[in-house]
């Protein structure tokens, strides 16, 4: 448990973490833990396969169908780099379409492989435009693959991945989308996008905890990858071979993650899949928008582009102490996020995880009581 102050006897609870993952977990998934598992033995092998199945399922695909799921050791940036490291031809040139820091990263992870890319960049408060993919698209007609952040969490922004791929497959290119923080907690049509690759992790919308990453890849497309691996570690066909061929991951597995993971999928299904989730995560964002707007926080996005997902909040005054402001709740048991951007001074609160509205409710109560406290006058939206 975490101290609530210097000091002071352990919380009955760990801290709620406002964030986009890591994130509050239940107490089952968080007992799910509580085992060790041999990573060769049968059961924990079946662990494994019963996973993979069930998120086939969860996202609407098959195997039936072309699809496979690949889970990999380590955080969704791993997931993702995966993707471009084995799934990109040795003449491959990808187009980065980014509004955001996580699309900069994938540029990054492309620079560092050494692959070829195209970088379009939008604002960070304004969604992907597919006329300017469009534009991009037709005097590059090299590019091979298109990548893109589904829901951008430097802002909280949600890109139109629909019509984007509407735009690729038009033009024939292949897709590649991270769904880090939107898989699970939204529905997601993979036919209407037309998504070849779509990478998540463990510690997202389906409140695992951190520890590998998960990509959905159509089969003929994975294995017309043979030869074409940047790593050994990353080799993403390496990696399904390895579960095609006895089960198991190539390299030590995750394994009280994995047991984890197994348990939140079922507390997926118990609450009534992504729909009955992406619901519950949109009351949360709607309780925390109205209780911010009362003390006179404004976020950074229109209602129009803004997902439910986590939501970036202006500072109240050119004088407002983040720092001060995230210790005094942290010391009430409440963990937000510090902002992104470097022109405009944000801060950030998620709504995911095993959150309810009136923990949003308490969020709101515990700001006003730190702005109190640091002398901060509450303005409500109408008259700031």
């Amino acid at each position: 448990a975490l101290m609530s102050a210097p000091n002071a006897l352990p919380s009955a609870r760990d801290a709620l973490l406002f964030t986009p993952g890591p994130l509050t977990t239940s107490l089952s998934v968080k007992q799910a833990m509580l085992h060790d598992a041999g990573s060769w033995h049968c059961e924990f092998n079946a662990v494994v396969a019963n996973i993979r199945e069930r998120l086939l399922k969860l996202a609407g695909l098959s195997r039936e169908n072309g699809w496979e799921v690949i889970l990999l050791q380590g955080s969704g940036t791993f997931g993702v780099e995966a993707v471009f490291q084995t799934c990109v031809p040795p003449d491959g040139n990808v187009a980065v379409f980014t509004n955001g820091a996580y699309g900069e990263r994938i540029v990054q992870m492309l620079q560092c492989a050494r692959i070829p890319h195209v970088v379009a960049h939008a604002a960070e408060e304004a969604t992907l435009d597919p006329a300017a993919l469009e534009d991009l698209l037709a005097n590059e007609p090299t590019i091979s693959h298109v990548a893109v952040v589904h829901c951008e969490t430097t802002t909280g922004i949600l890109n139109p991945i629909e019509a984007i791929g509407r735009v690729v497959k038009r033009h024939g290119k292949l897709l590649v989308v991270d769904a880090m923080s939107s898989f699970a907690g939204m529905p997601i049509d993979f036919a209407a996008a037309g998504i070849d690759f779509l990478i998540s992790s463990a510690n997202k919308c389906i409140e695992g905890v951190p520890g590998f990453s998960f990509v959905f890849a159509k089969r003929p497309l994975l294995l017309a990858s043979e030869g074409w691996a940047r790593s050994l570690s990353l080799d993403l066909l390496g990696q399904w071979k390895g579960f095609e061929k006895n089960g198991q991951f190539r390299y030590t597995p995750p394994t009280h993650a994995l047991l984890a993971f197994d348990q939140a999928l079922s507390e997926l299904e118990a609450e009534g899949g992504i729909v009955a989730r992406s619901e519950r995560y949109r009351r949360n964002h709607e309780t925390l928008l109205a209780g911010m707007a009362r003390l006179g926080f404004r976020p950074l996005l229109a209602p129009g582009v803004q997902s439910h997902i986590i939501t970036a909040f202006r500072y109240p005054d050119a004088g407002f102490d983040f720092a001060a402001f995230y210790g005094k709740l942290s010391e009430r048991g409440f963990i937000i996020y510090p902002g992104k951007l470097t022109q405009v001074d944000t801060f950030r609160v998620g709504n995911i995880g095993r959150l309810l509205p009136q923990d949003l409710e308490q969020l709101v109560a515990a700001i006003a009581a730190v702005l109190a406290e640091m002398g901060i006058p509450a303005k409500p939206a109408s008259n700031a």
